[in-house]
């Protein structure tokens, strides 16, 4: 993701601290700290709300939508850390104001966010949850976002919400808000996305091929590697969903998908009747991975389904470009589409060379074998990778530790839904919520 946007996101989660620090030498320490947390929890929730509507300007301040989703995944789980601390750190200041009606409303609609937050967040560390399903509860989201709004205007707080520090942290509520309810309408109803028609629709090895030409002069305008998403028009298919164009740029604005079988939406695309002259809306351009202009020979590395955008690359290429060699890694020959087209490409072009490596029959590609074939150092060189993610990290450290310079390995995110890092840190997390819950429950304990 780009540097910009990670200072942003850092500006925007430090400038409350100009308001707060002053509260410290006149309320109790701790009660400010704790209202500090659940401000930054508001404010970088209504931050990764309003990321969520995909506008594409965010791509030139974050990077691309794949690492916008990264990023709006960890500011998330910023946000509900500052939330659980906030809860467990005493923010009670006595004698600063009546308690009211809606004072106490507002305590229990920050409890009722807390734990609708807590249950949801637990279901994104699940990741066995089929996609669908995940996307379904994910949107309640926005709606325990707006409990905890409701309960910050309606605490007993020591500053009011129409001060600067007020106004900035509900300026980001807004936003959230704004983001939650944009994501709730349909798409169509907000004039978004292209009309295209299905021209070609076959399936082979698991794959789904897809070709659409779009209704009347509106279409896409992409550069070679980036993605949309398509709804389809038939039951069952009406779920907006990512996939990379497999074409380079044409006269005629026509789009290319291949699509593999890789989850339930993919597997019930597969098994579709003929969708034939099916409206399909398009929505995008995204993405960032695309290919580039330097006189720098390139190394494109693809990994099963991964082909997809380096095939929409070599479409594009022109006799003039940098030198590009193509590693295709795949279990079988059987298993790689675009293969002739690739082969032809090879063939007509000087400056383009492919490697397809057949896992089943030889050792998988390594550093050495990159060098060999290239006939380059690794410093002189840019690689572009996208494919599964433990092929990712274990071919870019080889690649480093060869020379490769870190700059210059590149790749994009294979998969928009992903964990929080490993097993461990997901039961970490679980443990800080079970540590939370007991507190609560001793708390009301003792009260009473």
């Amino acid at each position: 993701m780009k540097k910009a946007g990670v200072v942003v996101v850092l500006a925007i989660s430090f400038l409350p601290l100009y308001w707060f620090i002053p509260l410290f030498s006149e309320h109790p320490g701790t009660a400010i700290f704790s209202l500090y947390l659940g401000s930054l929890s508001l404010i970088l929730m209504g931050l990764a709300q309003f990321m969520a509507t995909r506008f594409s300007w965010l791509e030139m301040v974050f990077g691309g939508l794949d690492r916008i989703y990264v990023l709006h995944k960890w500011i998330g789980i910023t946000a509900l850390g500052a939330l659980l601390l906030h809860d467990t750190i005493d923010a009670d200041i006595d004698g600063i104001a009546p308690e009211t009606f809606l004072t106490d409303v507002a305590e229990t609609m920050g409890e009722l966010s807390l734990y609708g937050i807590l249950i949801l967040l637990i279901i994104t560390i699940a990741t066995f949850i089929p996609y669908h399903l995940w996307r379904w509860t994910h949107k309640f989201m926005g709606a325990f976002f707006a409990l905890s709004v409701f309960h910050f205007v309606f605490i007993i707080k020591p500053f009011h919400a129409v001060d600067p520090l007020g106004l900035y942290i509900l300026f980001f509520c807004a936003l959230g808000i704004f983001g939650y309810l944009y994501t709730l309408f349909p798409q169509e109803w907000l004039g978004a996305g292209h009309r295209y028609t299905v021209t070609r629709f076959d399936h082979s090895n698991d794959t789904t091929h897809l070709s659409l030409s779009p209704q009347g002069k509106s279409a896409v305008k992409h550069r070679a590697g980036q993605f949309a998403f398509l709804t389809v028009n038939q039951k069952g298919l009406e779920e907006a969903h990512p996939y990379t164009i497999s074409s380079g740029p044409r006269e005629d604005k026509s789009l290319d998908f291949t699509i593999k079988s890789l989850g339930d939406f993919t597997y019930s695309l597969g098994r579709a009747d003929n969708l034939l002259n099916t409206e399909v809306r398009v929505k995008g351009p995204f993405g960032l991975f695309t290919r580039p202009r330097g006189a720098k020979t390139c190394v494109w590395i693809a990994g099963g389904i991964g082909i997809t955008p380096f095939k929409a690359w070599a479409d594009s290429l022109k006799p003039d470009d940098a030198p590009s060699h193509l590693f295709y890694c795949v279990k079988t020959r059987g298993d790689a589409v675009f293969i002739a087209e690739l082969e032809k490409l090879s063939n007509d072009l000087t400056n383009f060379h492919l490697h397809v490596i057949e896992s089943s029959i030889r050792p998988r590609l390594t550093a050495q074998e990159i060098v060999e074939k290239v006939g380059e150092p690794l410093d002189a060189l840019q690689v572009y990778f996208c494919g599964p993610k433990p092929m990712r990290q274990t071919l870019s450290k080889d690649l480093k530790a060869r020379g490769l310079r870190p700059a210059s390995f590149h790749f994009e995110e294979f998969e928009i839904r992903s964990g929080i890092g490993g097993r461990k840190i997901a039961m970490k997390i679980l443990d800080v919520i079970k540590l939370v819950l007991d507190k609560r429950q001793q708390n009301k304990f003792s009260s009473s």
